[in-house]
Parts: structure tokens; sequence; C-alpha cells
């Protein structure tokens, strides 16, 4: 038992539900950060980036602005701004002005980066699989990983 493990079981009142599901987003967030660096050198959060600019569009509205992007990877403004230079560094994202706002400068995920998500995606989704059954056998977290498979349940359907 860690001492994270006593905080969840000590806490009281509206404490005990946010502490496990703090415990549970540290424990899948570690499990694919290893995962992942092991794999792809990726990190978590720059395959959270891809993943979320990858499904960007030419259409009406298909494009995300920097604070957009941030909200999305759950990040400051500058440190999604540090994130996306240093995948840019690596041609992993390109940088371009707004067609229609000169001041405003979207990011697009290259072929290169592209192809790593496409990579890194079956390990990714290996390790939260295998975070989320470990996370299922502990009884305090069992009700949350419950909730996200049912949110991944409707998510599908």
């Amino acid at each position: 038992m860690t001492a994270t493990d006593d905080v969840v079981s000590a806490a009281v009142g509206a404490a005990p539900g946010w502490y496990a599901l703090s415990l549970l987003h540290g424990r899948i967030d570690a499990h694919l950060e290893r995962a992942l660096q092991g794999a792809h050198e990726l990190s978590a959060r720059e395959y959270s980036l891809l993943e979320v600019l990858s499904h960007q569009h030419d259409g009406e509205g298909g494009h995300l602005r920097m604070n957009q992007v941030a909200e999305a990877v759950v990040l400051s403004q500058s440190a999604t701004t540090r994130l996306v230079t240093r995948l840019e560094d690596r041609g992993l994202l390109a940088r371009y002005l707004c067609p229609t706002d000169r001041r405003g400068i979207y990011t697009d995920v290259t072929p290169a980066g592209l192809a790593l998500l496409d990579q890194a995606r079956p390990t990714h989704d290996a390790a939260l699989r295998e975070a989320l059954d470990a996370a299922g056998a502990d009884a305090r977290l069992a009700p949350l990983v419950e909730s996200v498979e049912r949110l991944n349940g409707a998510a599908v359907g």
C-alpha cells in the first residue's frame, strides 16, 4: 500500500471520491507513459496532443486554436506551446497562419506524426486496457473504472 492509497482510504466527506479519481488517473497516466516511452519514445501528453490534432478537418470550425488545444490536452497554454514546439522540432507537427485571420496560428500533424500516431495507437490502447483492468481489481477504484467503461461504450455506440 502506498501513501496515496492511505490517503484514499482515510479521506472523509467528499474527498474519498476525488482522491480515488486522482489515484486512478495517476495510475493510468503512469502506465501509459511507460508503455509509450518504451515503445515509441513518445510521452503520454505528446500522444494526446497528436491524437487531438489528428481529428482536425478543413471544414467550418475544423481547426483548433492553441487555447482549444490546451483545453483538450489539459495543459496551460504556455505548456501546450512548449509541447507543440518540441513535436514541431521532431517533425511531427507543423504550424501555419490561419488563412482568414493572420493573427491565428494553427497546428497540423505531419505525415511523420500521423505515422507515429498509427504505430503508437495499439500500444496506447493495450496499455490503457491493462491499466483499467488492474484498477478494476481494486475495490476503491472499480466503480470509477465501471464509469469509464460506460463512457467508452456510449462513445462507441
